[in-house]
C-alpha cells in the first residue's frame, strides 16, 4: 500500500481508521529503511510481521514473481510445489551468478538485495562479537569443512608451488578432510608453537600453502595460540586460515582472532551458521581482514548458490536483534559455569575429576578412569546408554582408539593426542543451552554411572546394539 492507495482507501473506510493503519504501516517501513540505510543488525528485534512484510517486498522484485512475466530460459525460478515456494518466501533464484557467489542477478533484484544485506548484517554481528577490525565476509551455502576447502583452493591459485598445510592436530574429520579434498599434503603436528616454526624451517616457507589453526574445539584440547601463530605466519609470509567453527558465541575465541590479526597475519576465519546462530545446518561465514582476498574466495565458488542459509540467518538476526543475540551469548557463558560446577560435583561423587582446561570456553571434559578399571567396554557403553536415554551431544572418548580418515591413521583418535592418559566424557555449553538441559543431563549421567558400576560394566543387548550402530 502506497500513499495513493491509502488516500483511495479513505473513500471506502473512515479516514481516521485508514490514517491509523497508515501510521502502523510506516512503523514497519521505518525499520526496513534503517536496515537499508545502515546495513546493520537492529538493536531490538523485529516482529514476525515486519520480517514477513520485508521478505514479501523482496520477493516481488524477482522476475519469477512479476505479473505477466514470460520466461523462456532454462532457469526461470519455476517451482512445482506451492509448499516449497512458501517455504522459501518465493525467493527462488538463489544468490550470485555462474562466476561469482556475490554477483548481482539482473532478474533477481530482491534475492540479490537479500544476499548483500545478509552479508552486511553478519559482518556487523562479527564485529559486535569481538572481531572489530574484520573487513569483509560472506555467507556461503556450505558447512564449515567445505568452506575451509574453498579457502585452501583459493590459496592454491595464489601459491601454485606450495604443497603443504601445517595443521596443529584436532580430531574432527571434517577439518582433516577439508585439506585432503583441496588436494593438499597435510603435515600434522602436536600443539606447540615451537613445532610449527621447526616444521616451517624443515619444509621451506615457499612450499607451505598455509597454517590451519583452530579456536573452538572439544576439551581437553584448547584453542591454538593464535597470536604466536599469526606472528610466525607474518614473519615467514605464510597465509593463515583459522577454523572458528563455533567460536562466534565465545568472546574468548573472537578475542584470539582479533589479537592474532593485530599482531600478525590471519587471512580468513571460517565459522558455522547453525552452531553460532541456531539455524538449520548448511551454511558458514567466511570472513577476513583483507576485502580483496575475501572477494577472491567468493569468486572461486562455482555457479549460483542456494539462498536458504542467507535467508535463515537474516531472519534470525532481524528477529533477535543485537540485544536478543547478546542475551543468548550471556546466558551461554553463565550456563558454562553452571555446567562446570555440576560436572565437577558429579565427578567427585563417582571418584572422577573434571579435567583442568581453563582455556577452553565452551567444552568441558570429565575423566572416566573408574569405568576403565571396571571394563574395557564400560567406557564406550556409557556413550550408548546416554544416547538411548536421550542425552545428545555428550561424547565418550576411550583410550587408544584408532581411526583411518582418507587413508591416514590417527592413534588416540578424538583425544587430539596419540597417548592421552585417561578416557573421558565431553559436554559443551553452546549457544541456546538451558539450565534444564544441564540438570537433566547430569541426572541421567549419574544414573548411568551408577548402573555401570553396579553391573561391573556389563553390556545390555539394547545398549550394545546402539554402540555397534554408532
Amino acid at each position: 500500500m502506497n500513499s495513493d492507495n491509502f488516500n483511495l482507501s479513505e473513500k471506502i473506510v473512515s479516514p481516521s481508521y485508514i490514517r491509523q493503519g497508515s501510521q502502523a504501516r510506516r512503523g514497519h517501513e521505518q525499520l526496513i529503511r534503517q536496515l537499508l540505510e545502515q546495513g546493520k543488525c537492529p538493536e531490538e528485534g523485529w516482529s514476525e510481521s515486519t520480517v514477513e512484510l520485508f521478505l514479501s517486498e523482496l520477493a516481488v522484485m524477482d522476475s519469477n514473481n512479476f505479473l505477466g512475466n514470460c520466461g523462456v530460459g532454462e532457469r526461470e525460478g519455476r517451482v512445482a510445489s506451492s509448499l516449497v515456494a512458501r517455504r522459501h518466501y518465493r525467493l527462488i533464484h538463489g544468490i550470485g551468478r555462474s562466476g561469482d557467489i556475490a554477483a548481482i542477478q539482473p532478474k533477481a533484484a530482491g534475492s540479490s538485495l537479500l544476499n548483500k544485506l545478509t552479508n552486511s548484517v553478519v559482518l556487523d554481528v562479527l564485529k559486535l562479537a569481538g572481531v572489530r577490525s574484520v573487513a569483509s565476509c560472506f555467507v556461503v551455502p556450505m558447512a564449515t569443512g567445505m568452506s575451509l576447502t574453498l579457502c585452501f583452493l583459493t590459496l592454491r591459485h595464489r601459491r601454485p608451488k606450495a604443497r603443504y598445510i601445517i595443521w596443529p592436530r584436532i580430531d574432527q574429520k571434517s577439518c582433516f578432510k577439508s585439506m585432503i579434498t583441496a588436494g593438499d599434503h597435510m603435515t600434522r603436528i602436536q600443539l606447540t608453537v615451537f613445532s610449527v616454526e621447526r616444521k616451517i624451517e624443515e619444509l621451506g616457507a615457499e612450499n607451505i600453502l598455509c597454517v590451519h589453526s583452530t579456536t573452538s574445539c572439544f576439551a581437553p584440547r584448547v584453542p591454538d595460540r593464535l597470536e604466536e601463530l599469526s606472528s610466525l605466519c607474518s614473519k615467514h609470509d605464510i597465509p593463515h586460515i583459522v577454523n572458528n567453527a563455533y567460536g562466534v558465541q565465545s568472546s574468548k575465541c573472537m578475542h584470539l582472532i582479533q589479537q592474532g590479526a593485530r599482531v600478525g597475519r590471519i587471512d580468513a576465519f571460517v565459522q558455522s551458521l547453525d552452531k553460532n546462530f541456531m539455524v538449520p545446518v548448511g551454511g558458514a561465514i567466511i570472513a577476513g581482514f583483507d576485502e580483496s582476498f575475501i572477494q577472491e574466495i567468493s569468486k572461486m565458488y562455482p555457479g549460483r548458490a542456494s539462498a536458504s542459509p542467507s535467508l535463515d540467518v537474516l531472519i534470525t538476526l532481524l528477529t533477535l536483534g543485537v540485544c536478543g543475540y547478546k542475551k543468548y551469548l550471556s546466558e551461554r557463558k553463565e550456563i558454562y559455569s553452571f555446567l562446570a560446577e555440576q560436572l565437577k560435583s558429579l565427578a567427585s561423587a563417582h571418584g572422577e575429576r573434571l579435567l583442568h582446561t581453563p582455556h577452553n570456553p565452551i567444552s568441558l571434559a570429565m575423566s572416566l578412569d573408574g569405568l576403565q578399571a571396571n571394563s574395557d567396554k564400560a567406557v564406550t557403553q556409557l556413550g550408548s546408554m546416554l544416547f538411548t536415554r536421550q542425552v545428545s551431544g555428550a561424547r565418550v572418548i576411550p583410550l587408544g582408539k584408532e581411526q583411518t580418515v582418507s587413508g591416514h591413521t590417527f592413534r588416540g583418535f578424538m583425544s587430539h593426542s596419540e597417548s592421552y592418559p585417561c578416557p573421558y566424557l565431553n559436554a559443551a555449553s553452546a549457544v541456546g543451552i538451558t539450565r534444564e538441559d544441564v540438570t537433566v543431563c547430569i541426572k541421567r549421567l549419574d544414573k548411568c554411572l551408577k548402573t555401570l558400576k553396579k553391573e561391573g560394566g556389563a553390556v545390555s543387548s539394547s545398549d550394545q546394539e546402539v554402540s555397534i550402530g554408532e
